[in-house]
């Protein structure tokens, strides 16, 4: 009886334990992915440091996106062979996150969108004009491959005219309101926007001999710029006078070939939620209502009510008097954001300038709220103008210590009557820091995880991250000016109106119109943000919702935290528990958080 008790204790200790040949087999699939990943997509494998195939560009014909897909399946089905239940806690973490990767990517191969290679936020007509940016010169080697890579650019055009007429003839099209500026870019490029390519040029290491410095400057202006500008023109053509007139009038995604699967699965991969259309729609609603109030709040602490004394004073005590002036009061305060001159840059260096002032007051607050900051610096460019009249007020570029290169927050210079400086703050602290810039390099400096975590993107996480640290800039004092305070509401205002109009225009049967008008009456962004904005939401279905509904789960978890920790609750502890597993699924996030709370209080 001893002996098999014993033996059943062995039994059930080997069977808790983690299984050493699982975890062996499951380290080497990813190591192989990864090295899979940098073999076929080069420009990914530069960007952190790996330029053993530096002479190509990624093959993007057909042929070679369904061989992808038919090894990225071989790679899910090696994961499965794989046990899970033999797996450790951290490993069985990283096997989840990589079969939902595998899962996402072969489900989304069957809606086809790579056929909608160009549209006025991508394509080669954004890439390739920006090839020189997050790309290493330091030898005469690296001019070569980069020479090669321009010269490769003609065949990348033929395989991408390719896939527009493929989806012509399939109906998988961009909406064609979404497509109305593209050839404005294609015209740019033709005259100069290619120009910044012979940059690299312009800093040529010492190393390099003059005699080989001759050699490659003519390759360049005899050969490879040439290739770049006719492929680029022949794809302008194309795309002018034969792909958008054969795009789709509709807007809905749910009018794409197969479309309310494919907006589903949009809203399911960039939510990381199972929320319906019109759940997001309604929640979005309810928080259009909660941001109005406090809107109106804030506008009754600014200088405008001094100066305009009868505005939102109800002439009787009934609900509807008492909303018709509040109403009265919000139309007339947005109609002053928009025209006041004291809002606006008048330069595009001061724009520039004010954004880099901004940046550095929040940097010395980060260490209020954070214990860890990210080793990688940022700066703060202007978006090229080849491209700035067609997106939105800034984004972030990512940048990779392993190769040299910093992040970037890019800001648009483009209509500088558009870009209020009560945006500003607000702006900066989703972008930059301790946003976009934070949350990106902390993930890069993670240590014992595989590759594939450092890199990896969940939509509602990323940007609901950068939303809530918009929100931290009342924490850290940077919020005093009751303007600058709007502003923040009005971006926080902003990302809840996409909760209404994003399904409102892809699943509940909404115009272009009603969309523009519902973010005019409720925002106080211009006109031409919110036209940009709209024709975002319907090339790029769902990811606007995401921004609201992950912040609104960071928030609940903090507070969470909050309630049960009380006094021990350390907001630093709280932020660095957060970032440092990089990006994850909001239902992964919340049992990351349960699971510290479960345990006595100590660093993550």
């Amino acid at each position: 009886m001893l002996v098999t008790l014993l033996m059943l204790f062995a039994l059930e200790t080997a069977m808790s334990k983690p299984h050493p040949d699982a975890g062996t087999a499951l380290r080497a699939l990813f190591d192989e992915h990864y090295a899979w990943e940098m073999r076929e997509f080069p420009e990914t494998a530069m960007s952190r440091g790996d330029y053993s195939n530096a002479h190509r560009l990624t093959d993007g014909s057909l042929a070679a996106i369904e061989r992808r897909h038919g090894e990225m399946q071989r790679f899910q089905e090696r994961l499965h062979a794989i046990d899970a239940a033999a797996l450790g806690d951290a490993e069985r973490l990283n096997y989840e996150l990589f079969e939902l990767k595998l899962k996402e990517a072969i489900e989304g191969h069957a809606f086809r969108t790579f056929l909608m290679a160009v549209a006025a936020r991508w394509g080669p007509q954004q890439e390739y004009p920006q090839m020189h940016v997050r790309a290493r010169f330091k030898d005469a080697l690296d001019y070569e491959n980069y020479l090669t890579r321009l010269e490769l650019v003609p065949r990348d055009i033929d395989d991408t005219i390719e896939k527009l007429r493929r989806g012509v003839v399939e109906k998988r099209t961009p909406p064609k309101v979404t497509m109305k500026l593209v050839p404005d870019q294609f015209a740019k490029l033709a005259a100069g926007g290619l120009d910044a390519l012979v940059e690299p040029f312009e800093r040529l290491p010492e190393s390099v001999s003059p005699v080989r410095r001759d050699e490659l400057k003519r390759r360049f202006e005899g050969v490879s710029l040439p290739a770049v500008r006719e492929a680029l023109r022949r794809l302008g053509d194309y795309v002018t006078n034969e792909y958008i007139p054969a795009c789709r009038e509709s807007i809905a995604a749910c009018e794409y070939p197969d479309g309310e699967a494919y907006y589903a699965y949009q809203l399911r991969t960039m939510t990381t939620t199972p929320l319906t259309a019109r759940e997001i729609h309604e929640i979005g609603l309810r928080e259009v209502a909660r941001i109005r109030a406090e809107m109106m709040q804030v506008i009754r602490k600014t200088d405008f009510v001094r100066k305009f004394p009868g505005l939102g004073q109800a002439k009787g005590g009934s609900a509807e008097t008492q909303q018709a002036a509040e109403d009265e009061l919000f139309a007339a305060f947005l109609k002053y954001l928009r025209t006041e001159a004291r809002f606006y840059c008048k330069t595009e260096d001061e724009l520039l300038t004010t954004y880099r002032d901004i940046c550095k007051r929040i940097d010395a607050e980060l260490p209020k709220m954070f214990r860890v900051l990210p080793r990688l610096p940022y700066g703060v460019r202007k978006i090229p103008d080849f491209m700035a009249a067609h997106q939105t007020t800034a984004y972030y570029s990512q940048g990779d210590i392993r190769n040299a290169q910093p992040g970037y927050f890019y800001a648009n210079t483009f209509a500088l009557d558009q870009r209020p400086k009560y945006e500003m703050m607000a702006l900066s602290l989703h972008e930059a820091v301790p946003g976009h810039h934070f949350q990106i390099s902390l993930a890069q400096e993670m240590t014992d995880v595989p590759e594939f975590r450092k890199s990896e993107w969940f939509t509602a996480y990323g940007e609901g991250w950068a939303l809530y640290a918009e929100r931290l800039g009342i924490e850290m004092g940077l919020f005093e000016d009751p303007y600058d305070d709007f502003g923040r509401l009005l971006y926080e205002m902003w990302r809840a109106c996409r909760l209404v109009v994003d399904p409102g225009m892809h699943a509940l049967g909404w115009s272009r119109e009603r969309a523009v008008q519902f973010m005019l009456d409720n925002t106080a962004l211009s006109e031409v943000n919110i036209n940009a904005e709209i024709d975002r939401y319907i090339a790029w279905p769902g990811q606007a919702c995401a921004y609201k509904l992950g912040e609104l789960k960071i928030r609940e978890l903090r507070k969470r935290a909050e309630q049960a920790l009380g006094p021990r609750f350390d907001v630093r502890a709280f932020h660095e528990l957060l970032l440092s597993a990089g990006t994850l699924p909001l239902d992964v996030l919340e049992r990351r958080v349960d699971a510290w709370l479960a345990a006595p209080p100590q660093s993550p």
